[in-house]
């Protein structure tokens, strides 16, 4: 029978790896397996990390802020303004005849007293012939009087006469003398309305129209006027100040005069008067302005522009006119507070001034307010800003009062309607 041959000790160590050789490849292959899920997966999570914030900056609305700038109240503003003579007066006929001739032209410029026109009174001149003849036979009359009435007087002291005979005669003579009286001042009065017939001009001036002509049949009582003369060496500028500016308005203060046609040209005055109220048709104060026109440059009637120089001026915030929210609660803006939060804030408004409006209250320099504000916003929302931009100033020349009325208002050159507001989110 065989008997099996024993195994070697050292039989196992050749029939498989050992057993710490085996775990350290276990491991080092478990982590490949990791790594390369964690390769795999790594894009993958940045990807979605991405499009998280991605989503995260969508759903937030990104705005453009500005904040409200200061300036100063009435710099620039610029108001219509009607140019009238210093004095201006339409001459009439105080006498009644056909015009003879006349002396001055449309345009002529003439001294006080100066000859105008001369009108032929024939019916004037007899009358005043007439009164004159009357006048002297009042004033024989009188004479005669006199002379009897001096008689009587001797006679009564001789009882020739009684004395209710002198009593008469003395009467006689302050009736004859009333009737000479009457009779001069008939007289005067018939030479001055004959002097009326030469026509002279009231003071200096510039002859503005003319209506006479030789021939013409004129009027003492409703008749045309024949000259119309204006005093332009001076001139009253009447302006109509806005009742935001009123209060800087008093007389001495300086104001600078523009004409359209004459643009390198600056007309400088002083403000005269005012009328001390407020209009309640226009909300405006009547104010008249001062100009001196020695060299006749401007033009009576003209238009132009005024600018009220110094005087009392606030500083006041304005912001652009698309920034404004209407609706229900009035004149609004949409302010940023810190964390990216919205305040819907109701302000007061002040002048328009077409790009820009001003702010009388309700803000301040250090607010940042979104323009072109979205529809949907509302108090409590979070935004982000994407833009600060910088407040234009307002425009020259421009100064009307803004409408503070809900509903309506400029934003981005397009009305809102009630309750929202207009811009682009």
């Amino acid at each position: 029978m065989n008997t099996p041959k024993p195994t070697p000790k050292n039989a196992a160590a050749h029939t498989g790896p050992p057993p710490a050789r085996l775990l350290r490849a276990g491991i080092v292959a478990l982590l490949v397996i990791l790594l390369g899920i964690l390769a795999g997966l790594l894009p993958r999570w940045r990807q979605r990390a991405a499009l998280a914030a991605e989503h995260s900056e969508l759903t937030v609305t990104s705005v453009a802020v500005v904040s409200p700038a200061p300036h100063r109240s009435g710099e620039g503003l610029l108001l219509p303004a009607e140019i009238k003579p210093w004095t201006e007066a339409p001459i009439y006929a105080r006498a009644s005849g056909y015009l003879k001739r006349w002396l001055a032209d449309l345009g002529t410029h003439v001294q006080a007293g100066q000859l105008l026109a001369e009108i032929e009174t024939p019916e004037l001149d007899q009358e005043l012939q007439r009164a004159r003849h009357e006048l002297a036979q009042a004033e024989a009359a009188l004479a005669l009087s006199r002379i009897t009435a001096d008689r009587y007087a001797q006679l009564v002291a001789t009882a020739s006469v009684s004395e209710q005979e002198n009593a008469e005669k003395q009467a006689d003579v302050k009736v004859k003398t009333a009737s000479v009286a009457a009779g001069r001042a008939n007289v005067a009065r018939l030479e001055q309305l004959q002097s009326f017939g030469r026509v002279a001009a009231p003071f200096a001036g510039t002859i503005t129209a003319r209506e006479a002509d030789v021939g013409m049949l004129v009027s003492a009582s409703g008749g045309r006027e024949l000259f119309r003369l204006a005093q332009t060496d001076k001139l009253r500028v009447q302006v109509r100040v806005p009742q935001t500016e009123a209060a800087r308005i008093a007389p001495g203060l300086a104001v600078e005069l523009t004409i359209p046609e004459q643009p390198n040209r600056v007309y400088t005055g002083r403000v005269a008067r005012t009328s001390g109220e407020i209009s309640p048709d226009s909300r405006t104060l009547l104010t008249e302005v001062e100009v001196p026109n020695a060299d006749g440059r401007i033009l009576v009637g003209s238009f132009a522009q005024a600018r009220f120089v110094g005087g009392r001026q606030e500083e006041r915030l304005a912001v652009p006119a698309n920034a404004l929210v209407f609706g229900a609660a009035g004149p609004q803006v949409a302010l940023v507070q810190p964390g990216g939060k919205v305040e819907l804030r109701t302000v007061k408004l002040g002048r328009d001034f077409g790009q820009a409006v001003e702010i009388l209250g309700g803000v301040n320099p250090t607010h940042q307010i979104i323009l072109n504000p979205p529809n949907f916003l509302e108090s409590g929302m979070t935004v982000r800003v994407a833009e600060v931009v910088t407040m234009p100033p307002p425009m020259p020349g421009q100064g009307a009062p803004a409408k503070d009325t809900p509903g309506q208002g400029k934003l981005g050159g397009a009305k809102a309607q009630p309750g929202k507001s207009k811009g682009t989110p």
